[in-house]
Order: structure tokens, then sequence, then C-alpha cells
């Protein structure tokens, strides 16, 4: 089973202005949430794929990681300790106990099951329940990065066409592209994360096609070539990490790069759907 991108985090400081360059650039962006473990988001939604806005509300709530347990709260309050960004990959689940079967099988190091339940506000004030069941697994070549697939429990109250109409013509998310020293000592984990044994290796980086999406893991002067040198150099802290999103948008006549510097340490790339 090939699973599909479901979300990426983004880890920010202040999730009001956040939301709002989001929203400047075209799109609709959710009202904000509460997790009870201290963490709030606002999510821009797509079909089927999402992105998570989120920052840390009450640090008091936050619950420490151990050997065998992973903080969802405590890796991203740390990762904004050194900068905002791309924090976290997640994957679609149809079956939270076939990925950890998978996972232990593929040799990847796995954490305690997790389950959580929260409201979700929707646009016109009113609310609904969301439940969802996390796989958290980790890279060790990979520190910086948080890994885990998502199942979704209630989609119907979570998936709502408003959140999904976007004035820039948003709506499906095409590639996820991370920078690695040597992006050929991921390859064994990403197989065994996305379950996509096949991927196309060359010097420049490995890519595989997921059941939504692609990640490409590229080397610094191939992810250069691609946004080109001056806003490669924007990347700072160490790799491997998740440095551009690329969102395909109906009616767009040429692809636009939109800089990390405008985006919390991100790089958008928007190209005609």
């Amino acid at each position: 089973m090939v699973r599909g991108l479901d979300h990426i985090v983004v880890a920010v400081k202040d999730l009001e202005s956040a939301g709002q360059a989001w929203s400047e650039l075209g799109f609709t962006v959710t009202p904000e949430n509460r997790h009870s473990w201290g963490t709030a988001n606002r999510l821009v939604q797509l079909d089927g794929f999402f992105v998570e806005l989120l920052s840390v509300a009450d640090r008091d709530l936050i619950f420490e990681a151990s050997e065998n347990v992973f903080s969802f709260g405590a890796f991203n309050r740390d990762f904004l300790v050194s900068r905002e960004g791309a924090s976290m990959l997640v994957l679609e689940s149809a079956d939270p106990q076939k990925d950890r079967d998978d996972f232990r099988k593929a040799g990847l190091k796995l954490y305690e099951p997790f389950s959580f339940e929260r409201t979700a506000n929707l646009s016109d004030g009113s609310e609904a329940q969301v439940a969802f069941d996390l796989t958290f697994v980790s890279d060790p070549l990979a520190p910086e990065i948080g890994y885990f697939t998502c199942c979704n429990r209630f989609p119907e109250n979570f998936w709502k066409d408003s959140f999904q109409n976007h004035a820039n013509g948003a709506s499906t998310v095409k590639a996820v592209y991370l920078v690695a020293g040597d992006p050929s000592d991921h390859h064994a984990f990403l197989g065994g994360f996305t379950g996509q044994r096949e991927m196309r290796a060359t010097s420049l980086g490995l890519e595989l096609n997921t059941a939504r999406g692609t990640i490409s893991v590229l080397t610094q002067s191939a992810y250069a070539s691609l946004v080109g040198a001056e806003e490669a150099g924007q990347i700072a802290g160490p790799l491997p990490q998740i440095a551009a999103l690329e969102i395909g948008c109906r009616g767009l006549a040429e692809r636009k790069t939109v800089p990390a510097n405008k985006l919390n340490g991100l790089t958008l790339i928007l190209s005609p759907q």
C-alpha cells in the first residue's frame, strides 16, 4: 500500500499573522482550533491534503517525550526555538494497525499509538467533533523532521467545501520538497514510510510518487535550480529539512514562487493545475 500525502505542519510563532499571510495570497484559512496538549492551529484545506499552521498556545499543557512516546507539542515547541518552518511530514492512513505492522517490518523507529478528539470551529460559527489516530515514526538521520500517518475518523466533519474554495484557484498538492546533504541516505526510511519502494534516484536526489503528490529529496544545488540561488540561500539550520511545498492552482498561467521569508520559512510554489 502506497500512502499519499495528508498534510504538512508549519510551525509558527504568531498564528494570527501566519494565517493572514496565507489569506493575502488568496487562500481560505480556517478559524483557530486548540489541542488539549497546548498547541493551536489554523488550516489551509485542499482536495484531500492540508497545510497545518501551528503555534504553541499554552506551554504548561505540553507533555514531554520519552523513548517510546512521541510528543507532538514538545517536538514543535523545540523546533521553534531555532526557527519557523515546515516541521512535520504527514501521510494518510486507512488502517493505523496496518501502518504499525508495515513500519515494524521495515525496521522503522515506532512510537506508542496516539489518538485524540477535538472540537473543530467551522466558518459559519458552528462546531463539529473530529478525531484522529496518529502513528509516529522517526528517521535518525533526519532529527529536525517529524513523521507520522494520520487516520481521520470523521472526514465528513473535517473536510468542508467552503474551506477548499480559494480565490487563487488552489486545489491540489503536487509535491513536497526536502533538501538533504545526501538524499540517498533517506531512501530506506522514506520507502518504508510511504510504502513506495519504486523511486527515481539520480545525482540530484530522490523522487517518490505517492498516492497523492510527490516527495522529492534534493541536494542543495538541485534545490537552487528549482527555486533559484537566492531563495535556496535562505535555508537555515541543519539538513535535511522540509523546504518547499508545490500546490496546483486552477486558472494559473505560469509557475510562481512565494519566498520563504514571506511564509514563516516555507517556500511555496504555485503552479498551473
